[in-house]
């Protein structure tokens, strides 16, 4: 800063960081709100994510104990032997 600034000078200054200062804390605020509604949906995502792994899993068993328990067609005699 020089000794000829102005106190205008200063008070545009003033004026003109503490509107970046606004600006910025809005934007900062617009991506928390972003940021949480993400990590909800992410909560969210991995939740069904989970119970469709476990279904998964619980549909592969049951294929694999009916495969054991009950035979084939193709194993099978047509009726007509």
């Amino acid at each position: 800063m020089s000794d000829e600034t102005t106190p205008e000078e200063l008070a545009r200054r003033q004026e003109a960081l503490e509107s970046r200062i606004a600006y910025q804390e809005h934007w900062l605020d617009t991506l928390d709100a972003a940021i949480a509604d993400q990590e909800k949906r992410m909560t969210r995502l991995e939740r069904i994510n989970a119970l469709m792994q476990e279904r998964l899993r619980d549909q592969r068993q049951a294929l694999q104990d009916s495969d054991t328990a009950t035979p084939r067609p193709k194993d099978e005699l047509p009726p007509h032997y």
